[in-house]
């Protein structure tokens, strides 16, 4: 079953990515960086589509574009050393994502233009001064976080009538969690939904998060776009399955286990960064450059795991879903 939404969060604020062009291309070959708080292995297939986008505009990775790594593997502490190793590489052009990597290479350098391939709310994570005129150095693509988080508490909530407590997966080393969190606390209150909080730094830290989830009888799991979860997007939803909890996150953790999705496309936010990237190796200033926001937003129903742990999914919860999985 398939239907696809296009939502316009704010009044239809959404801006429309523009059409790619085959425009004259710079002759110097170009050197960029990366920065990645996770891994490289957990990131191959958003990286090929980043070099699918760049090959629209004609740029092929070792040969006339060069790019510049480096992995934090999931230790947030390590993201401003490494953020100054590629400053300190003279590149064109360093890309990050997420708020962490974003905002440690922010610090280290007001000179390299940045693209960060997605944040979940720019402006307050303090990213840019406004989407329309982000100022200094910073662009890329963004989405608002908050409200996608209230909105998959509410698919949660729709799908299970007698929701009386639900978890978030909190790594409190994510400064744009105290941005979220407000907006999720609100929307539990109106839903009469006691919300509770569980931290989890690193990967290994996941079951002992679960098994605690159920000593305290969660109804339901919200897990929000730390680089962590994401990477380990198999094992979260695996423990929620396993614990039988129903689990609302981005399209892949119910690709992956988990009950529901609902989220952006994350692997066309990476093949867009291209986009930002050609203006710039153009001439156009970062700060030229306005934020944009997703508006392509995918809601996905895992069938087989509702029969699994005994959810009877409602008619509207089925009829709203653009992908189901039987």
């Amino acid at each position: 079953m398939r239907r696809r939404e296009f939502v316009a969060l704010l009044g239809g604020a959404a801006a429309i990515w523009p059409l790619r062009t085959q425009a004259q291309r710079p002759t110097k070959p170009a050197r960029l960086g990366f920065l990645g708080a996770t891994f490289a292995t957990n990131w191959s297939s958003r990286l090929e589509s980043f070099r699918s986008g760049l090959r629209d505009f004609g740029y092929v990775e070792g040969r006339n574009v060069f790019i510049d790594y480096r992995w934090a593997n999931e230790n947030y502490d390590r993201l401003p050393d490494l953020a100054g190793e590629l400053v300190r590489l003279n590149l064109d052009i360093i890309l990050t994502y997420g708020t962490p990597a974003t905002l440690a290479t922010r610090r280290a350098t007001t000179d390299i233009p940045i693209v960060f391939v997605y944040s979940g709310d720019a402006v307050a994570a303090g990213l840019v001064a406004a989407l329309n005129q982000p100022g200094a150095n910073v662009t890329g693509s963004t989405y608002f976080l908050p409200q996608l988080m209230a909105k998959r508490l509410e698919l949660l909530r729709e799908t299970i009538p007698n929701l009386k407590r639900a978890a978030v997966l909190v790594k409190p080393d994510n400064p744009l969690f105290k941005s979220t969190l407000p907006v999720l606390e609100s929307a539990a209150g109106s839903l009469g939904v006691e919300l509770q909080q569980f931290h989890v730094t690193n990967a290994n830290e996941l079951e002992s998060a679960f098994s605690s989830m159920e000593k305290s009888q969660i109804g339901g799991v919200v897990v929000q776009e730390d680089a962590v979860f994401l990477s380990h997007v198999n094992a979260v939803a695996s423990l929620a399955l396993r614990h039988s909890l129903p689990l609302v996150g981005s399209s892949e953790f119910a690709a992956a286990g988990g009950l529901l999705g609902y989220g952006v496309d994350f692997l066309e936010m990476c093949r867009h960064a291209a986009v930002f990237v050609d203006k710039i190796l153009k001439g156009t200033k970062p700060s030229d450059i306005p934020v944009e926001q997703a508006s392509k937003f995918e809601t996905v129903l895992n069938r087989k795991v509702a029969n699994s742990i005994g959810v009877s999914v409602p008619t509207s919860i089925l009829l709203r879903a653009d992908r189901v999985i039987e």
